[in-house]
């Protein structure tokens, strides 16, 4: 049965409600912060100087991008109510906004583009509160292709990072560099144990650093001339709440940049959540909806500063991944860290200074664990000829797309070359793919109810019909009779005089879906939100039954026996159990039974 993810020990240190020496935490964030803080900083200067804008404006626009994406990591760490994922994310400014920014900056400068980023944002706030109602759009699948297409769209700037050395450089210097970082890096990661595994990245870089210093790749002029302490100056650009044709010919543009960055938060909050636990866990999709709802906060205070939106990397748990190091406090440290390079040019310019060939050997090793975090995500989902389609085509549509092998011509004038970007294109596939195939699935039947155990009969004939009409037998109608009573038992609380959840009528709404899948039915009980979560009880039930919880645990046991998965999705507002349940095998569905209305 596949219910809840494997409950085997993982190289975890630290998990992210654990508190590593500060010392670690600091040093893991540093590391964690060379990547965004890179992307922070080339991303705005690239959009507003392709514009035309000025020194000051683009000095302003990157000090803005810096600093929010500080304030949003250490936010993000540190969760309360619907704000903050409780991991280590990590923002970054949107590359998929590069186009749309510059053309809103030709078009109605900084005005229109600070209304045209607070609109995405409203759109992002609005996709987290209503996450539910997308989850089967955006699943692990898309989201594991959009970790594959980043990996895809960073590669070609790394490697361009190869050859960024000084003229006249020796030949051997730059492979020589980037060599010796990604040996030290990997050896550590791959040998060593305990705390030296910690410093496996920040090892690798200091070497690659002397040895490019060696040969001559390190210029610190930048270092020594750049300010301790200093700010940008204050650029605010105002609103254009004209909204006139420029406003709405753009709007459409940016909401392919909101739906991008949505699933690159959720690719994220994923991603981490993967590798943060010893003992696997079920996913905690309140906490995807925070992650994506704080990328919009950090995106809103964006638009109102002047900037870009902002975005999610997952080099956060490329590291975790790395290290064994998933606590909340390196996420905290990254956002110190990020708000404190904003505000200090010199510390700036020393990660800046960093030799290119060093720099790209560091965020390669990343971007190879973040491959690897990928599949995983993947694997652990379930992995079937359906999913293997959407994943292929998504990716080699969006590597055609990112090197414009793909009618460029045509691609290139489409929403101001949004689609150029290969992570965009190749995600808006699968969104589209796996949207085809929901369309297409035989029709499902619904039944509104409460939960409650009285509400039992009335599931269990509705479930008997539906069995009924797509052709199967008596032995599938006992099996789902037993299932409907045991997944009611398991989302009952122990003590209703305890339940929340109930509305002003002191009921507990709950709406049971049935529909036709593969060889048997998928049976999903959508009520109010609970507190536990069926997956992982499911998953971790161990051989001794205690006594006091005695009558749940057998449920469960009794669940688990009767279906072949088990799924609990847990949003704010909503508590979806997706019961798998095949057919027994002495029974199979009659061939061409009758569909479900």
């Amino acid at each position: 049965m596949v219910a809840a993810a494997s409950p085997e020990s993982r190289s975890i240190r630290f998990e992210p409600g654990e508190r590593p020496p500060l010392g670690v935490a600091l040093g893991l964030g540093l590391q964690v912060a060379v990547t965004p803080l890179f992307v922070a900083i080339l991303v705005p200067t690239i959009a507003f100087r392709a514009a035309g804008a000025d020194d000051e404006l683009v000095s302003w626009a990157v000090f803005v991008s810096v600093l929010l994406c500080g304030l949003t990591a250490a936010l993000q760490a540190a969760r309360f109510g619907r704000v903050g994922a409780g991991f280590v994310i990590a923002p970054a400014v949107s590359a998929a906004g590069i186009a749309v920014t510059t053309e809103a900056l030709r078009s109605g400068g900084p005005p229109l583009l600070a209304a045209l980023v607070l609109n995405a944002a409203a759109l992002q706030l609005l996709f987290s509160a209503r996450l539910s109602w997308l989850r089967r759009i955006l699943t692990p699948t898309v989201s594991a292709t959009v970790v594959f297409l980043l990996v895809v769209n960073v590669m070609p700037v790394v490697f361009a990072m190869l050859d960024d050395v000084p003229e006249g450089s020796p030949a051997a210097g730059a492979p020589v560099a980037a060599l010796a970082t990604v040996f030290v890096i990997s050896a550590i990661a791959l040998k060593a144990t305990g705390a030296w595994r910690l410093w496996a990245p920040i090892a690798g870089v200091i070497t690659g650093w002397l040895v490019a210093g060696a040969f001559g790749l390190y210029d610190g002029s930048p270092v020594a001339e750049a300010a301790w302490i200093a700010a940008a100056a204050p650029r605010w650009p105002g609103l254009d709440l004209d909204f006139g044709p420029a406003f709405w010919g753009l709007l459409p543009a940016f909401g392919f940049v909101t739906l991008v960055t949505s699933m690159q938060a959720i690719g994220g909050s994923l991603a981490i959540q993967n590798v943060s636990w010893r003992r696997r866990k079920a996913v905690d999709f309140r906490s995807v909806q925070n992650t994506v709802a704080t990328g919009g906060l950090g995106s809103l205070l964006a638009g109102l500063a002047g900037g870009m939106p902002l975005s999610t990397l997952q080099t956060g748990a490329s590291l975790a991944e790395l290290t064994g190091v998933a606590s909340r406090a390196v996420g905290i440290a990254l956002g110190i860290w990020l708000a404190a390079f904003a505000f200090a040019p010199k510390a700036l310019a020393l990660i800046i200074s960093l030799p290119g060939p060093v720099l790209a050997a560091y965020i390669a090793v990343l971007m190879a664990v973040l491959f690897a975090v990928g599949l995983k995500l993947l694997l652990n989902e379930g992995f079937d000829q359906k999913k293997g389609l959407i994943v292929g085509l998504s990716f080699w549509t969006g590597l055609g797309f990112e090197y414009d092998l793909i009618f460029p011509e045509l691609v290139q004038d489409f929403a101001g070359g949004l689609l150029t970007n290969g992570m965009t294109a190749g995600g808006i596939v699968a969104v589209l793919l796996t949207g085809f195939t929901v369309l297409t699935e035989p029709r499902a039947r619904r039944l509104q109810t409460d939960l409650e155990l009285a509400a039992a009969p009335r599931i269990r004939d509705f479930l008997t019909g539906f069995a009924t009409d797509n052709g199967f037998g008596k032995a599938m109608v006992h099996r789902l009779d037993a299932v409907c009573e045991e997944t009611l038992l398991t989302l009952l609380p122990p003590d209703p005089s305890t339940d929340r959840t109930k509305d002003r009528t002191g009921r507990r709404g709950l709406v049971v879906t049935a529909r036709r899948q593969g060889s048997g039915l998928a049976v999903e009980f959508t009520a109010a939100a609970g507190s536990e979560n069926v997956e992982d009880r499911v998953a971790l039930l161990s051989d001794h039954v205690e006594e006091a919880s005695a009558g749940r645990e057998v449920s469960l046991r009794i669940l688990r026996h009767l279906s072949s998965s088990v799924r609990h999705q847990q949003y704010h507002d909503t508590d979806i159990v997706t019961i798998q349940v095949d057919a027994p095998q002495v029974e199979a569905p009659r061939s061409g039974a009758p569909a479900a209305d």
